[in-house]
């Protein structure tokens, strides 16, 4: 390979990687119920508790359960039946297609309102017969990808949870009147690791989508330019040991791109308070009112999309949902936090989470749990164990090992990281009210 001729598959392979990610992402969990879970496609998968650190998912939470699906619309429209909210347990999430394009959202916050509906999803190019009775949706992917949560209420435990999680209902449209039943995987028993890799793996699942999802109008210079690595629709991908070597140059070149993006203030997140590193998601109001196409009249905004879905998954039609995000990737002196040093978080008494809060680490590497640790996070539920101080508030430690006494207050490190704090049932007016979380304090 000339000297010409690798820069130019270095290049193209960034901007393929950066371009694909959020697509490569669904497909990865999708591909995960399959090859972690050995469920067969259109299995769902459910959990039976939430998640810990076994589970590779994006910024996922360990608080609340999650039920993940993949489906498809090629052989025909798809419904999706979600049950009325429950006495113990309700749904939130989102159906998006394979490009995780929000298509619905569902449950309390969703288009049912919390009173259940069928929704129907439509395959592309789609010209038959639309029956009454569902809330229907047009695709323009095969792709259909869906994160539900079974939230608990008025008291509500896992088991609970669980139990209203199963049922969920799919079936093709075409089974409308006899549906088979639905088939579902614990997940907890059945750990997954959805998370995407940066090596060839990353390239065999961009080729698969590539392979199987229609082609866009907005993607056809891409696809033209794929073409170059040896992705093509209908051709085997075989790139020789050299091909490779300059994929993944070019794949580091965009992990690099989108690491340094998520680390830079309006990246990974942005500030609401002027004397504080805490901030919520960097997000674009103007794609949050569209329903985050990441499309405009002018452009397909791939390095925005690739931002946003490089640490996040499933984002909502519609923001809200009754959770608060606050994130912080730097201490109180502005330094990144690091897996050797020991911190030390304060969270006051009145913090204003009607429900509970919740603090998370997550691998500056891979934006998911660190792998192996003995717990990811510490909530409101885990007070009564916990280290209380005289006025009320509780200081969480980040370490790699527990500082003195503090065992059940610590969360552990071991490598660069970041943290989520979660307000759940933020309280209203909170922002305007003056309340500010304290920074991330290095201590000795």
């Amino acid at each position: 390979m000339s000297d010409v001729a690798r820069a130019t598959v270095e290049r193209r392979a960034c901007e393929a990687a950066i371009w694909s990610m959020p697509a490569v992402s669904a497909y990865d969990i999708e591909l995960s119920l399959q090859r972690d879970a050995g469920a067969e496609p259109g299995v769902i998968g459910y959990m039976s508790a939430p998640m810990d650190s076994r589970h590779g998912f994006l910024t996922a939470n360990d608080v609340t359960p999650y039920v993940i699906g993949g489906l498809t619309t090629k052989d025909g429209p798809i419904v999706i039946e979600v049950p009325p909210a429950g006495d113990k347990a309700a749904f939130f999430g989102t159906i998006v297609n394979a490009w995780q394009v929000p298509i619905a959202d569902v449950g309390t916050t969703g288009s049912d309102k919390g009173e259940g509906g069928k929704y129907l999803i439509l395959p592309p190019g789609y010209v038959g017969n639309v029956p009454e009775g569902y809330i229907t949706s047009q695709s323009n992917t095969w792709g259909v990808h869906f994160a539900f949560r079974p939230v608990a209420k008025n008291g509500g435990t896992h088991a609970d949870q669980a139990a209203y999680a199963q049922n969920l209902q799919w079936y093709p449209l075409a089974d409308a009147n006899d549906p088979s039943q639905t088939e579902f995987v614990d997940l907890k028993e059945n750990p997954v690791n959805t998370l995407p890799v940066y090596d060839m793996s990353y390239f065999s699942d961009l080729n698969t989508v590539v392979q199987r999802e229609p082609v866009l109008e907005q993607d056809k210079a891409m696809m033209g330019m794929l073409a170059s690595l040896g992705i093509e629709r209908g051709k085997p991908f075989n790139p020789d040991a050299e091909m490779q070597e300059a994929m993944l140059a070019g794949l580091g070149c965009a992990y690099d791109q989108m690491q340094a993006r998520f680390v830079t203030d309006g990246g990974g997140f942005t500030t609401i308070w002027d004397d504080r590193q805490w901030g919520p998601f960097a997000i674009d109001p103007e794609q949050a009112k569209l329903g985050f196409p990441f499309v405009t009249e002018d452009a397909v905004l791939t390095d925005a999309r690739a931002g946003q879905y490089f640490y996040l998954t499933y984002l909502p039609k519609n923001l809200g949902g009754g959770t608060f995000y606050l994130g912080a990737a730097r201490d109180a002196d502005n330094n990144m936090l690091n897996g050797k040093d020991t911190y030390k978080l304060n969270v006051p008494a009145d913090t204003p989470a009607e429900d509970f809060w919740s603090v998370i680490v997550y691998s500056m590497e891979s934006k998911g749990f660190i792998q192996g640790a003995e717990s990811v996070g510490r909530a409101t539920p885990n007070l009564p164990d916990m280290n209380v101080n005289d006025d009320g508030s509780v200081d969480v430690y980040f370490a790699p090992s527990a500082p003195d006494g503090q065992e059940a207050n610590w969360i552990p490190t071991g490598e660069d990281f970041f943290l989520l704090f979660r307000l759940y049932g933020p309280t209203e007016g909170w922002i305007e009210s003056g309340w500010k979380l304290q920074d991330v304090e290095k201590v000795n």
